[in-house]
């Protein structure tokens, strides 16, 4: 019997309306300015203005993106266990969709940076640069992982249903008291772990938002999103976590590095926004032509996840480095009266950028097609190359979202051979059935 996995067209808009949230909040937020000396300065808007901190509330918008995904992961590896794939090969399809986009990014990102140095361009240019290039990053490593941990994940949510979530907001609670508590460098260690825990309650509750119950009644999502306001307001109102939902510089304690428990509740609150209006919105996006716009939207969302500071670079040389821009104080009236103008500019620039990428586009997704969630990959070291590979791929990519691609003013090479050495490892785990499926392919077409 075939598996099948019915797409949601719901669920494809809810993921492409969180990139193009998260893209539009850095491109409102970032804010440049020539120094004295002539050198080009990114002031933290949240940190000088903090006001502009309640807009994280709309623009961090991540939970949303890991309870679409919990909802498509549980579709897909549902099918995939029907048709006979294996756990190593969905996980091993899955990374490559997020590797082989990611990868066709750093190669123009490092190499444009290593020709930068060559040219003799400043070391402190070059790493807020490579800062910018990779401030996306924090979010590939976290999901890429909780991906791989998907069939276990999906395992748990089938024995126990909606415990299995309850459960792992409770380990992340726990978690976030001890880190409170202790306040030591081996408790904030610990506190790591809600990189995972927190966002895998987001993605959990799309495992049973797939599954239906509760989660498809309106009371449900309704409970979550009075519960998780209230429960973010108490935090905030009483507790010691801060406002913005997004790191700022100068916090004593932060509500993303790790997520706490105001995350979470507010995580709580996003994902039943969500859940209230589902019925309504899959029926509206019964239309052929509205389908045709999500799925248009969805094919440029990593697209325009990976590539969205690009155009900010682009903008900050061509009309701050000449003079060009206007420059009032950053977040008074006037510099808050050039945002749309800036945010048109940027937009139209990424235009004329997805125009350029359109045929590495089509590439990559004759790759990805290649690389199907349904390889059967078996024995023992074609999983442990697997591993491997997720290992690698995931400490160099954390290793970016924390440091920038220009670590000390010049191309990190260590962690791009790490991150080289892990996406070949992927790939390589599952040639095998790649290269037999070409062959039943081309057998099937003969015949």
């Amino acid at each position: 019997m075939k598996g099948t996995s019915v797409r949601s067209g719901y669920v494809d808009l809810l993921r492409a309306t969180a990139i193009v949230l998260v893209v539009v909040g850095h491109w409102l937020i970032t804010a440049l300015e020539r120094e004295p000396d002539g050198s080009l300065a990114a002031p933290e808007l949240m940190a000088a203005v903090p006001w502009t901190q309640w807009l994280t509330l709309v623009f961090q918008i991540m939970p949303v993106f890991f309870l679409a995904g919990g909802y498509a992961a549980a579709g897909s590896w549902s099918a995939c266990q029907a048709e006979g794939g294996t756990a190593a090969g969905w996980i091993r399809g899955r990374a490559l969709r997020l590797l082989l986009p990611t990868g066709a990014y750093l190669v123009p990102a490092l190499g444009g940076l290593l020709i930068a140095a060559a040219f003799g361009t400043d070391p402190t240019l070059l790493g807020m640069i490579g800062w910018a290039l990779a401030m996306q990053f924090w979010f590939l490593p976290v999901y890429l992982t909780i991906s791989a941990l998907t069939p276990w994940l999906y395992a748990a949510y089938r024995r126990w249903g909606l415990r299995s979530v309850a459960m792992t907001a409770v380990a992340a609670v726990g978690v976030d008291l001890v880190v409170l508590g202790a306040g030591t460098d081996r408790a904030g260690q610990l506190g790591r772990l809600n990189y995972l825990l927190v966002w895998v309650v987001a993605y959990q509750l799309g495992f049973a938002w797939k599954g239906g119950g509760p989660t498809t009644r309106p009371w449900f999502g309704a409970v979550l999103v009075v519960g998780g306001a209230a429960g973010y307001a108490a935090l905030v109102g009483f507790g010691p976590f801060p406002v913005s939902l997004v790191l700022v510089t100068g916090e004593e304690v932060s509500n993303t590095d790790p997520p706490s428990l105001a995350m979470l509740a507010w995580l709580f609150a996003q994902c039943g926004l969500c859940l209230v209006p589902a019925p309504l919105a899959e029926r509206v996006l019964r239309s052929a032509r509205r389908r045709r716009f999500v799925v248009s939207l969805g094919r440029i969302s990593m697209t325009l996840y990976l590539w969205h500071m690009v155009p900010v670079l682009a903008a900050g040389a061509a009309f701050y480095l000449t003079d060009l821009a206007p420059e009032p104080t950053v977040g008074s009236g006037a510099w808050w009266a050039w945002r749309p103008a800036w945010i048109l500019v940027l937009a139209a620039l990424f235009c004329l950028l997805l125009a350029v990428l359109r045929p590495v586009d089509g590439l990559l997704i004759r790759l990805a097609g290649r690389a199907r969630p349904r390889a059967a990959i078996s024995g023992v070291w074609r999983p442990l190359l697997l591993v491997a590979g997720l290992a690698a791929t995931v400490w160099a990519l954390a290793q970016w979202a924390v440091q920038g691609l220009a670590r000390g003013g010049s191309a990190d090479w260590p962690t791009a051979l790490a991150f080289v050495a892990g996406s070949t490892l992927v790939v390589s785990a599952g040639t095998r059935w790649a290269a037999a499926e070409t062959t039943e392919v081309a057998v099937r077409q003969a015949g």
